[in-house]
């Protein structure tokens, strides 16, 4: 058996944090192969309509400039599977159409990035434009909406003794991490390799292929590093097909990085949501039919679904329940997930509305979420693998100081200030994925486990290793992760909160099978102290295995390894991910409490302190938890009272593609935060009894916050985000 656990659970600092603070951490554009030239993508200037004529001959004539590519020059790319992702994603200059404002219609490749960047600007562009269709609320949705029901909504809320009929709207929000969206690309033969931000390095390698043709052993994707992504590099985006087209024709390595402003266009965002709710209960707060009719913005070449509906089908007992989820066909760039992505949107609509049922009936909010707590999910008809979402309600009550919240609105004073407590509850789905981690035991008592995950911040390399130390019996500084490679083994994509339920279980894996084999051959070996014991009765710590009732007798691995003339050990940890068919419904559950204050005279709203609870299972390191649950309050706040992306109808330009106009939270937003984590585990979900946390970490703080505000203005809000204008 391995040691007790010494590293699993303990708030130990990250092992590559030196890495990243001394700048020696090395991210995709900080790679420059021999040769490397610089390109820049050319914009359509307009938001529809076909490209009419390109006229490249100022920018070729410029020094220092290798080619122009566009449509009338770009090869043609061969035919592509229907349905291979992704999908009917864009492909670079295959054609002359615009289908969105920002759409590459060009790209200059030069010797240095000043040149690149001034040769772009002297590429003319001429267009037959269209009108574009890029407001949700002005266009009609597609006549295929996706839909579920159970019992009849409609008749039980006739027959309700309360009723709400509610309409909220959602702003789209843009991601904006440190590091802009990058690649760098290299040929080498019929090779490809890129130096990529992504968070599925092998993912890329199976959209390349596809792209180009070409067998994905052919392609190597390089990610050990990633600043911030928040799902924008969940997926591949076309400045990644065109880097490598470009240094395909080039015959030289082209790195290609978005600007900030280019990124609003070049990769997905979370897409904006008019959320229509009814809600129907009897007269004790007992929920008896919902009906949920949701529209949100798509592209019109691509369809992009996230689970916006789950919290309405599951979060509470609810007989009746109808869904309608609509997608708006528009000329825009096609979504993506963002944290939280779908829940935290439904979250706002389901949560702020069981905040106004309360108050309608005079309950508190916590007693009437436990009113309508559910015995098993209704949507599946299985069981819940753990739901500690009362002992979620009690520890953040109890820490926060509900109690002393007044249930009266605008009745809290701080001189100018309007003072109020809100509170919400959040769902995320358990994901697990197939993944593999091979681990190598060397003779001098270090370890090398590998796998093709990624690190875009939640500190993976140091999870694992905790893991594998553990597992091995051998401290945090005896192993080496190696992660962001797609010639590693077998791993999903960095999204979806499944990284440590599936890389962490094949991890486990994998360093279980070569303790075991040590062993193994330490029990079988004459010469070792160990012959003959009985394997059960071996336990490994600080690299030595001994006898568990007679701990002198035992000996290290380097010494078995040295004496048995093993250079090292090696196993294939797997995990197969969740079964087609699952025995029980697994979620992780959140209740966020927040505290805000108003200016009674401005509407301005101030995050006074928040306080998040979590039964994400077991915590694998809570220095790392922490870490997450506090960004995902601040991108929280950004969520219900800072972030809109504000388009601009006529041509579909983005008006505010910058940090200066599109606001997100700064260190002065942040109020006092802390995060509670629910002590349990769930082998039902994973070998490693973990259930995720880095999305359900965002779940429910914007109604929290919305709900606050009501508490302490009497104004309820229904649009996010909550605006001065809006409490004026």
């Amino acid at each position: 058996m391995s040691q007790p656990q010494a590293a699993v659970g303990a708030a130990v600092p990250r092992v590559d944090a030196r890495l990243r603070v001394t700048g020696q951490a090395k991210y995709a554009a900080d790679n420059s192969p021999d040769g490397v030239v610089h390109a820049v993508i050319v914009d359509s200037s307009v938001g529809r309509g076909r490209v009419t004529g390109i006229d490249a001959r100022a920018a070729e004539a410029h020094a220092g400039v290798v080619k122009v590519i566009s449509h009338l020059n770009a090869p043609k790319l061969p035919h592509r599977e229907p349905g291979f992702p992704p999908g009917e994603a864009l492909r670079p200059f295959q054609d002359d159409r615009v289908r969105f404002f920002g759409q590459p219609v060009a790209v200059v490749v030069a010797t240095t990035l000043e040149t690149a960047q001034h040769a772009a600007s002297l590429v003319k562009v001429s267009y037959d434009a269209r009108p574009p269709s890029t407001d949700l609320g002005a266009a009609d949705p597609a006549d295929d909406p996706e839909t579920y029901a159970r019992g009849d909504a409609d008749r039980a809320l006739e027959s309700a003794d309360v009723t709400l009929d509610l309409a909220y709207r959602m702003a789209r929000n843009h991601h904006n991490p440190m590091e802009p969206a990058g690649t760098v690309a290299r040929w080498d033969g019929d090779r490809l390799t890129l130096w990529e931000k992504t968070q599925h390095v092998q993912g890329t390698v199976e959209t390349m292929a596809a792209e180009f043709g070409m067998p994905p052993d052919k392609i190597r994707v390089i990610s050990p590093a990633v600043g911030g992504a928040f799902g924008s590099g969940g997926r591949t985006w076309v400045h990644t097909s065109i880097a490598a087209l470009a240094a395909r024709e080039v015959k030289r390595p082209v790195k290609l990085v978005l600007t900030r402003r280019q990124t609003y266009f070049g990769v997905g965002y979370r897409p904006a949501y008019e959320y229509d709710l009814r809600l129907g209960s009897d007269r004790r707060g007992r929920l008896t039919a919902s009906v949920h009719d949701v529209r949100t913005e798509s592209s019109r070449y691509e369809r992009h679904s996230e689970d916006v509906l789950a919290a309405g089908r599951m979060l509470y007992s609810t007989p009746h329940v109808r869904q309608v989820y609509g997608h708006v066909p528009l000329d825009v760039n096609t979504p993506t997930w963002m944290r939280g992505p779908g829940y935290s949107s439904g979250a706002f609509c389901v949560e702020t509305a069981m905040d106004e049922l309360a108050h309608e009936l005079g309950l508190d909010p916590i007693e009437l979420r436990l009113r309508n707590e559910p015995s098993d999910d209704e949507s599946s008809g299985l069981p819940f693998s753990t739901r500690r979402l009362r002992d979620c309600y009690r520890a953040g009550a109890r820490e926060f100081g509900w109690h002393r919240r007044n249930p009266e609105p605008r009745s809290t004073r701080d001189g100018d200030w309007l003072i109020g407590m809100g509170m919400a509850a959040g769902v995320y789905d358990t994901a697990r994925s197939e993944a593999q981690a091979s681990v190598r035991l060397d003779a001098d008592g270090t370890a090398l486990v590998q796998s093709a995950t990624s690190d875009m911040g939640p500190g993976t390399a140091t999870s694992m290793t905790q893991v594998a130390a553990d597992a091995l019996g051998l401290t945090m500084r005896q192993i080496t992760f190696r992660l962001g490679d797609s010639d590693l083994p077998l791993a999903p994509g960095h999204h979806g909160s499944r990284t440590m339920a599936s890389v962490g279980s094949a991890v486990q894996d994998g360093c279980d099978k070569l303790r075991r084999q040590a062993i193994t051959l330490a029990v079988q070996d004459e010469d070792s102290p160990l012959h003959g014991v009985d394997p059960a009765d071996v336990a490994v710590r600080g690299g030595r295995l001994f006898v568990q009732d007679d701990p002198t007798r035992g000996e290290t691995y380097r010494r078995l390894l040295a004496r048995n003339d093993r250079s090292h050990l090696e196993a294939l940890g797997s995990y197969a991910g969740a079964p087609e068919s699952e025995r029980f419904s697994f979620y992780a559950y959140a209740a966020t409490f927040a505290e805000v204050a108003v200016d009674a005279r401005l509407g301005l709203v101030r995050v006074r302190r928040m306080v998040g609870v979590y039964d994400a299972a077991r915590i694998i390191n809570p220095r790392l938890a922490d870490s997450q649950a506090i960004g995902a309050m601040t991108g929280g706040i950004g969520q219900a009272l800072l972030e809109h992306t504000v388009t601009d109808h006529r041509d579909g330009r983005i008006v505010n593609a910058n940090l200066a106009d599109y606001l997100v939270p700064t260190h002065a937003d942040m109020p006092e935060m802390k995060a509670i984590y629910i002590e349990g585990e769930d082998f039902e979900a994973d070998p490693i009894g973990v259930k995720g946390l880095g999305e359900i970490v965002i779940v429910g703080v914007a109604p929290a916050i919305a709900n606050a505000v009501f508490n302490a203005t009497g104004r309820r809000i229904r649009h996010l985000p909550i605006t001065t204008e809006a409490l004026l």
